[in-house]
């Protein structure tokens, strides 16, 4: 068996990436069938709202509070809360708090160039 396969994984040791206004991300899982991404976003940052085409994801909140904007309903998620958005659906995460979010990302396929930026 691949030790690969069997050895623990972190944000110290995963694949790290920026994106938007100063946050993180983390690939803790990157295959063609399954991501799993845990990502920091500082107090008032957002993404930009959109959708995915094939991808089920799946937010789960490890620590702060983010507003989701989930087909056109707005919802608060704190820690140890997660929410599921299945394909076609428009979202947007939020962090209009005044600490960071921390949060994971679980997509089905992987949501990597299945993304539909809207206005």
């Amino acid at each position: 068996m691949d030790d690969k396969l069997i050895s623990p994984i972190s944000t110290q040791t995963a694949e790290h990436y920026t994106w938007g206004n100063q946050c993180d991300g983390w690939h803790l899982v990157k295959s063609d069938s399954l991501s799993i991404i845990q990502e920091r976003m500082p107090p008032g940052t957002s993404e930009i709202k959109h959708y995915h085409r094939q991808s089920r994801q799946f937010f789960f909140i490890l620590s702060g509070e983010a507003t989701m904007e989930i087909g056109g309903k707005t919802l608060v998620l704190r820690m140890h809360e997660g929410v599921e958005i299945p394909p076609f659906v428009a979202h947007q995460m939020r962090n209009e708090s005044e600490n960071d979010l921390w949060f994971t990302v679980t997509s089905t396929p992987k949501s990597h160039g299945d993304r539909v930026s809207l206005p």
